[in-house]
This record gives C-alpha cells, sequence and structure tokens, in this order.
C-alpha cells in the first residue's frame, strides 16, 4: 500500500422505491420478447415454453431469495461483487464481478442491433453502404449507425446523473405496461384459443419435448437478467433496507407473469403456420398485425418494444457501470474507472466504456443479437451461483451480520439457490441439453475473460499490492467493513470513524 492518504469515492442516494422497481423490471422486459417469442413457440410449443419460463422464474426466485437478504445487509455498489468477496474472497469476487458484467455489457450491446432493427421496421430507411456480412446477414453503415446514435443518447443520460436515468426509465415502464395491455387484449379478443396449438414442439411426431424446453431454458436468465440490478443500485437508494427483499421478489413476480402474457398472446394472435412465417422479420409485430388485420398494429407494437429497448438498455447501462465502478474503486482493474464526475456524481469511466461497447456492437449485425444474448445469459449464471454459493458462506462465517431481512430457513433458501443456480449453469456446458455455440459465442465469452485479465494486469502494474485492510475499506467501506480486518486502518490513513 501506497503512503498516500487512500480516498473512497461514493454515490449519492436518489432512488425511491418506485424507481428501483422501475429500473428492475424495465431492464428485464426488453426487445428479446418482440424477436424470439415466437422461436420459443416454435422450440418448446405453446405449453412448453410456458413451462419453461415457469421453472425458469422459479429457479431466479430461488436465487432472487440470496439477493433479497444480501442486498439490504451489504447496500453497496457492485452488489454480487461486494457479496462474493466477503463470502468467498478476493479471486472468486473478482469472477463473479466480471462475470456479471458479461451479462450486463452483452444485453445492452445487443440493445443497439434492436434499435436498429425496430427503427426500420417502425420508420423504413435505406439500407446503404454495405460493410461486411456476418454469418449470413450483411451490414450496412446506415442501419448500424442507428444503433450506434442511440448508445449515445443512453450514455449522456447516465452520465448526467442516475436520477435523470430513473426518470428515463419509468417513463419508458409506462410504455411497455401499456403496449403489454393492448397485446394480451387484442390476442384474446380478434385471436382463437384454437391458435394455441401444439402443446410441445415434437409431439405429433412423436419427439420427445424435452430438447425444445431446455433450448427455451437456456434464454430464460437472458430474459429474467435485471432483478439484480438491485445490489447495483443499492449504494444510491433512499429506501428503508428493509424494503429492497420485496422489490427484489416482486419485479421478479412482474417478470414473469410479462413473459407469460407474451408467450399466450403470441400464440393467440396467429396459429402455427402463420407464426412460423414470420421467423426473418420482426416476428410479434407480425402476427399482431395478423391478428388485427392492419400493419399499423404491428408499428403500434414496435412503439412498446422500442420502450422495453430503452428501458432494459438503460438499467444494464446503470448494471455495467456500477459494477465496472465497484471493480476500480477496490483497485481491481484501474482506478480511473472507480472514480466519479465532481458535478453528476457519476462513474464516468465505467459509462463511457460500456457506452463505447455498445456503439461499437450494431456493426456485427442482426445475427449477433442470439450470439449476445446466450453468452450474457452464460455470465448471468455464473454471477448467480457465485452470489448462492457466497450467500451460504455468509450464512456460516457472519451468522451475527446485521440482515434488515432474514430467511426463516436460510440454509434452506441457500440451498435452493444454489439448486437454482446449478441447474441453469449446466445447460451452457457441452455435458448440458443445450450448450453455447463454438466459434461465434464462446468467443464472445473467452474475449470477455481476456479483456478482464488484461485490466486486472494493468491495475496491478498502476497500484501494486494493495492490503486486504484497504481493500476490505474500499469495497465495504467503514460502516460494513469487518473490524477484524480493518485493523487500525482508519487510524493510519486519519479517516474519520
Amino acid at each position: 500500500m501506497s503512503n498516500e492518504i487512500v480516498q473512497r469515492e461514493s454515490l449519492k442516494k436518489t432512488l425511491s422505491r418506485l424507481d428501483v422497481l422501475s429500473l428492475a423490471f424495465g431492464t428485464m422486459t426488453g426487445w428479446g420478447w418482440v424477436m424470439l417469442a415466437g422461436d420459443w413457440i416454435s422450440l418448446a410449443g405453446v405449453a412448453g415454453a410456458l413451462i419453461a419460463f415457469l421453472f425458469g422464474g422459479m429457479m431466479c426466485m430461488f436465487v432472487g431469495g440470496a439477493y433479497a437478504e444480501l442486498t439490504p445487509a451489504l447496500p453497496l455498489a457492485g452488489g454480487e461483487l461486494v457479496f462474493s468477496y466477503r463470502g468467498l474472497g478476493y479471486f472468486w469476487s473478482w469472477v463473479c464481478g466480471w462475470a456479471i458484467c458479461l451479462a450486463y455489457v452483452g444485453v445492452a450491446a445487443w440493445e443497439g442491433i434492436a434499435i436498429a432493427t425496430a427503427a426500420n421496421y417502425l420508420v423504413p430507411f435505406p439500407q446503404l453502404i454495405e460493410l461486411w456480412t456476418i454469418n449470413g446477414s450483411t451490414v450496412y453503415l446506415t442501419w448500424s449507425l442507428v444503433g450506434t446514435a442511440g448508445a449515445a443518447i443512453i450514455m449522456f443520460i447516465n452520465l448526467i446523473g442516475v436520477k435523470q436515468s430513473a426518470v428515463f426509465q419509468n417513463v419508458g415502464v409506462v410504455g411497455v405496461l401499456a403496449i403489454g395491455v393492448v397485446f394480451l387484449t387484442g390476442g384474446a379478443i380478434m385471436g382463437d384459443t384454437s391458435n394455441l396449438a401444439p402443446a410441445f414442439a415434437g409431439a405429433a411426431e412423436g419427439v420427445s419435448p424435452w430438447a425444445g424446453m431446455f433450448a427455451v431454458m437456456m434464454m430464460a436468465p437472458g430474459m429474467f437478467v435485471g432483478f439484480d440490478v438491485i445490489p447495483q443500485a443499492a449504494e444510491e437508494m433512499k429506501i428503508p433496507p428493509k424494503q429492497i427483499a420485496g422489490v427484489v421478489y416482486i419485479s421478479i413476480l412482474m417478470a414473469i407473469a410479462w413473459y407469460v402474457i407474451v408467450i399466450l398472446a403470441t400464440a393467440l394472435c396467429a396459429p402455427e403456420e402463420i407464426r412460423s412465417s414470420f421467423e426473418h422479420s420482426v416476428p410479434v409485430a407480425e402476427v399482431v398485425a395478423y391478428a388485427f388485420g392492419s400493419p399499423i398494429w404491428g408499428k403500434v407494437l414496435i412503439i412498446g418494444g422500442i420502450c422495453g429497448i430503452v428501458t432494459s438498455w438503460n438499467g444494464f447501462f446503470v448494471g455495467a457501470s456500477r459494477v465496472i465502478f465497484a471493480m476500480g474503486r477496490a483497485k481491481m482493474i484501474p482506478e480511473v474507472f472507480g472514480k466519479v464526475h465532481p458535478k453528476y456524481q457519476t462513474p464516468t469511466a465505467a459509462i463511457v466504456l460500456t457506452g463505447v461497447i455498445c456503439m461499437i456492437t450494431p456493426l456485427m449485425g442482426k445475427k449477433a443479437l442470439v450470439w449476445f444474448v446466450d453468452a450474457a445469459s452464460f455470465g448471468t449464471v455464473c454471477a448467480y451461483l457465485l452470489v448462492s454459493l457466497s450467500f451460504v458462506a455468509i450464512r456460516i462465517k457472519e451468522p451475527d451480520l446485521n440482515r434488515p431481512y432474514s430467511h426463516k430457513r436460510p440454509m434452506l433458501a441457500g440451498a435452493l439457490a444454489v439448486i437454482g443456480a446449478l441447474f441453469f449453469f449446466h445447460l451452457y456446458l457441452p455435458i448440458g441439453a443445450s450448450s453455447l455455440i463454438w466459434p461465434h459465442e464462446w468467443a464472445l465469452v473467452l474475449g470477455w475473460v481476456l479483456i478482464g485479465i488484461i485490466l486486472a494486469i494493468a491495475a496491478k502494474a498502476s497500484v501494486g499490492i494493495v492490503s486486504p485492510a484497504e481493500r476490505e475499506y474500499l469495497i465495504f467501506g467503514k460502516d460494513y467493513s469487518r473490524k477484524e480486518i480493518l485493523g487500525d486502518f482508519l487510524l493510519k490513513n486519519k479517516i474519520k470513524e
């Protein structure tokens, strides 16, 4: 540790309970449902897709139980990073933090692809200046610039303050909910219950439905990821810690209800042979236009989809930048990422890094959307598993930790969280029912690991050895640090207790 006075940056408390709930739910309802709902039904059937998402939601509720207890106990930016450091130590904390960064940055990255697709459907524009073709998808400069411009706008909103970002989020969520009501009501009135077929994909041919259901379950973590931005924003909340747990559970339940509505409404709107014919367009918008008998209604749904894009995009910007900020503050990556703007109190470098990545990814074309979903989902389940293990470890190591919300049967809650996370984790491996695609999806994962290693090496070269006491203070601050590790660090560095 250097002889300089250690300074720990902190974030301003500005978020209300409604802001936090809107942040979580809006993050979980992005653009994926517009493009992928038809695929879910084709892969698993209507009942199969519903079961896959209900089961995936239940597994997320188990993992959410760990978050519900840990977040109010340790309400600090970084969330997963903080929990895993406390329970599992430095190495696994770094892995967990960088894994959840992959989840947030991965989903935020494909929102640029999504906004360009949505804008082109809503108001078709010329596809000019062909750049290249990736996996059969031709990338045009005009199309890519829409996504790049969208990323720049979201980055700017986040740079000028989290409260401004929250207001933006609340407006977007209202738009998503309004379109959801129109979608379900319209599907029920204009659709036909005979369209709720097949119940399970492959049943008529005697094929087992499990493969399709597992394929849909593999996508579920990427759709539900978002409740975990709550601990990222915990340091900026101005609500009683005990209420945080309720927000976690409610956000997951709202997301489960949302995806059930989307699957049912998509199925009601058009029969299977019509749904499958739209696979190269914007499927959910097309089935709505088919059911209502007018392309105008497809464009109306796209407006709701755009609201979902911006709320999800904004939420993942908040989540990614706060994890990167926490890692920079803890000197796990270069310190510049742990600094906040003197006026706006936002982690400038962390937001800019997230923004730059999101501005580049539209250049990868439409086919990259699924790659980013699956790679982000893999990062999600890695973090979920480590958080679940951290929950158990902290319960054993620190039974007397102040827990504003506490499970009545903590070891059962921990076991269920670990089981849920392990179930999701095995799906992505070659031994699972489905796995990441080589080389595209594994390349994204390995590329992210390489970037992390480079940043870790750069941090170590610039700051040298960081003592356990200093790291403890940087991660937890004076209020949540373990006194036996902190020792006389505060006194030596003239930090007021």
